[in-house]
């Protein structure tokens, strides 16, 4: 039974192979995110295992980039799965880009650590992930597309919000298994070898998402296309090489996807990252808080899909990016609070500077691992950061050795007992080594990160559909696969470890907020005036 709305969109409800479409698709690509979010939830033991040649702060830094390699290689994945995608069909590639990932994977499983093999493990390991990168590249353009060309008018963006709940869900299932084999094995057993099993169990999933991919039919709308004979032979010059669908991947890059991407991962990667890294709050507590938030806020995808067939993708994003600018200071400070409420006192009772020749002092940001922070500017920097402990910069004339001043003591730095006189001042001072979980309030944590992860949904839910509306069928796989990966894969992917340099260079915990705050304002004007609303078109036609 359907009826027709006044706008002319046929109303009636999802048909057996429309969910079969949206199940197989949500499932591959959840397997996928998994798979890729395993990685970003074991970050500090990777690091240990992998960067153990370096300092505890850069090794960090470095393991979340070696996380961001994969996010860097993705526009190049889009390129090439998403001109195959529309050269040979949405099915077959987004097959290829699943059997890729999996592999990848499970070789992080069985890879040896840095103790076992050297340099060479952080290499492979760097390798693995750029193919995870390329996989992804293409595997989102094809399931967003694939659904949105079998959804009726009229409920794209809800039909596509089912895909969009796969990332959210991809982590939390990560954060499940994480959680639930540490909590058995007991955290020695698992920083020593356990970690290994979410990455080997990659395997099943990936056989069970193959066999209901396999299910599925072509698109509809590129099957006939491709039988009329109008499929673009070269999608990428079409794409991109004339202007009139260039500079619409342009404004799509610049006033949608990279401001969803910094809002996406500052409110799920980076609330776990402050938990953990800067509040110090335990892994597996911080990880059931995750999840808990996850739980109740996931549900809203489908809700601003679904509003954003009434009322518009536009309206929907925008809303997300200008709550992230006026309130994440407020909502991480408030974190802060009810997560470490030691912590925050320290800060505001016991003020540290770090007085030291500005010469000496490096932004301890090193991509490729080579370069070693040893001055004694960088040294007392790096033993601040690990503790959690904001600190003002004050320079000195050059050559002088650097100091830390906590109160009214003064910690000479370079000497051989530094970082434990250092210690102990911190510790007098206040400052905890980690949080106290029975002062942890947990309701209001949790009320925080649910409102991160709702600003998620209400920029994430509608891109999908957004995109689909944008490019034309011809090329929409290719067109639409380059800028969302651009914005996910470089400005939302070096988010972690972005932030985390810029808190080590300026000594407070909260300044690394800047970096998604004005990416999402730049998105909010670009897209506001540059970006049309796109809800009533017809891609059947286009």
């Amino acid at each position: 039974m359907s009826t027709t709305t006044a706008t002319g969109f046929t109303s009636r409800g999802m048909t057996s192979e429309e969910r079969m479409v949206i199940f197989a698709s949500s499932l591959g690509t959840v397997f996928e995110w998994y798979d890729f979010y395993i990685y970003g939830t074991l970050a500090p033991i990777l690091a240990a295992q992998f960067f153990s040649g370096v300092n505890p702060t850069a090794a960090f830094i470095f393991t979340l980039l070696a996380f961001a390699a994969g996010f860097a290689v993705r526009p190049f994945g889009a390129l090439f799965f998403g001109r195959l995608g529309d050269l040979i069909g949405r099915k077959y590639t987004f097959l290829i880009t699943m059997s890729l990932m999996g592999v990848g994977t499970f070789f992080i499983g069985v890879l040896p650590s840095y103790a076992s093999v050297g340099i060479i493990a952080p290499v492979i390991l760097i390798c693995l992930r750029l193919a995870q990168g390329l996989a992804l590249g293409g595997e989102y353009g094809g399931a967003a597309t694939y659904v949105a060309e079998h959804a009726p008018k009229g409920k794209r963006g809800y039909y596509t919000s089912w895909i969009q709940t796969t990332a959210t869900v991809g982590l939390f299932m990560a954060l499940l298994l994480v959680l639930g084999i540490r909590t058995t094995q007991g955290e020695p057993n698992f920083a020593a070898w356990g970690w290994r099993i979410p990455f080997l169990l990659s395997a099943i999933l990936l056989a069970v998402s193959i066999w209901i991919r396999m299910r599925l039919n072509e698109s509809p709308l590129f099957q006939r296309m491709k039988d009329e004979g109008k499929a673009s032979k070269r999608p990428l010059s079409e794409a991109f090489g004339e202007w009139s669908n260039a500079k619409i991947a342009i404004y799509a890059l610049l006033g949608a996807t990279a401001g969803e991407a910094v809002v996406w991962y500052g409110g799920q990667f980076y609330a776990l990252f402050f938990l953990t890294q800067t509040l110090k709050v335990p892994a597996i507590n911080a990880q059931i808080m995750i999840a808990v938030a996850l739980v109740i806020g996931t549900p809203f995808f489908l809700v601003f899909g679904w509003l954003s067939d009434k009322i518009g993708r536009k309206p929907i994003i925008l809303a997300g990016f200008a709550l992230a600018v006026v309130t994440y200071f407020p909502i991480f400070q408030g974190i802060a609070h009810f997560a470490n409420p030691k912590l925050e006192a320290a800060i505001a009772s016991a003020p540290v500077t770090v007085v030291a020749d500005p010469g000496e002092c490096s932004f301890q940001f090193n991509p490729v691992g080579t370069a070693k922070f040893t001055s004694s500017c960088d040294v007392a920097k790096s033993a601040l950061v690990a503790r959690s402990v904001n600190y003002q910069n004050q320079a000195a004339p050059a050559g002088t050795k650097a100091s830390v001043k906590i109160g009214d003591e003064t910690i000479q730095a370079g000497t051989p007992d530094f970082v434990k006189k250092l210690g102990d001042a911190i510790t007098k001072h206040g400052y905890p080594a980690s949080a106290n979980t029975a002062e942890i309030n947990y309701v209001m944590t949790v009320i925080l990160l649910t409102i991160l992860v709702i600003y998620v949904t209400l920029v994430y839910a509608p891109i999908a559909a957004w995109l689909v509306e944008l490019f034309p069928t011809r090329i929409r796989y290719s067109g639409l696969s380059l800028p969302y990966h651009i914005g996910n894969g470089w400005f939302g992917g070096f988010l972690p470890a972005t932030v985390f340099a810029i808190v080590a260079a300026t000594g407070n915990i909260y300044s690394g907020l800047w970096y998604p705050i004005v990416v999402a304002a730049f998105s909010f004007v670009i897209g506001l005036i540059f970006l049309p609303e796109t809800k009533d078109r017809d891609i059947e036609t286009m």
